[in-house]
């Protein structure tokens, strides 16, 4: 799922050889996790050692893209955020596969978010086609 073009100039974040699959992955509409191939544990944000063991045995796998919101912060002034998309809602969604993300949720009303509502991923693009970035919207 694509979320039409509402905040371009989208910035394309940095992408090295250990976050690429993440960032293409988006880009074609899905989500990717980490896992280490030796312990077990699911992890975001992309790298190429697992944080609990630091093997570097990691695969990524497809997420659902499903979550809850596990806290967030709205805010009335971003500095050179579009103001057709104020006010900004930042949030840390929980992912059903157990990893935390930092993001920002879009198609809400800031005032009508709460702890545990559940979102889905959709996907920003960018200006490069390999890159989209993945944000929440509620599902209720």
């Amino acid at each position: 799922m694509t979320v039409p073009e509402q905040w371009e100039p989208r910035e394309t974040p940095e992408v090295d050889p250990e976050t690429a699959p993440f960032w293409r992955a988006a880009a074609d509409g899905t989500l990717l996790l980490y896992e280490c191939d030796d312990c077990g544990l699911v992890f975001y944000y992309p790298r190429a050692f697992c944080p609990d063991d630091f093997s570097p045995n990691v695969s990524p796998k497809p997420a659902t893209g499903t979550g809850r919101v596990y806290t967030y912060a709205t805010t009335d002034v971003v500095s050179e955020w579009p103001s057709d998309d104020l006010p900004m809602v930042s949030a840390i969604v929980e992912l059903d596969e157990g990893p935390r993300m930092l993001t920002t949720l879009v198609d809400c009303d800031a005032d009508s978010i709460a702890i545990d509502d559940r979102v889905e991923v959709v996907f920003v693009p960018t200006d490069d086609e390999d890159v989209a970035i993945p944000v929440f919207r509620p599902t209720d």
